[in-house]
């Protein structure tokens, strides 16, 4: 099975990106690139892209992944109806209980001092 996805380039914290179609059990650094279909570079949000390429693979059932599909839905290729954007990830706290919203409000002032009165009597 295919994959269109990332293969990151460039030097030490400033990368660029190739946007390759690979085999899918491969490691991206590692696995024999079928076709290069564009190139990305994140810093200055420049994009190059064969789009007849890319919907042929899409066609032929070379699956995008998750950030390459953002960027080719954003550029307008359209994507194939088998698709499936990922689902949005929710964050959930640990020991949500112990955080500070969720404790029980603390006293007015003015009646922790009444408290303190009638505990003295």
């Amino acid at each position: 099975m295919l994959a269109i996805r990332m293969q990151r380039n460039g030097r030490s914290h400033y990368p660029t990106y190739r946007i390759v179609v690979q085999e899918s059990q491969r490691h991206p650094l590692s696995g024999r690139v079928v076709a290069e279909v564009g190139n990305y570079n994140p810093a200055t949000k420049k994009l190059t892209l064969d789009k007849d390429a890319v919907e042929k693979y899409l066609n032929n059932g070379a699956q995008p992944s998750s950030r390459v599909a953002f960027i080719l839905k954003k550029n307008g290729v359209k994507l194939p109806k088998w698709y499936k954007e990922p689902s949005a990830k929710k964050s959930v706290a640990k020991h949500a209980d112990k955080l500070r919203k969720n404790q029980p409000k603390e006293a007015p002032a003015e009646e922790i001092k009444e408290a303190t009165e009638e505990a003295e009597k």
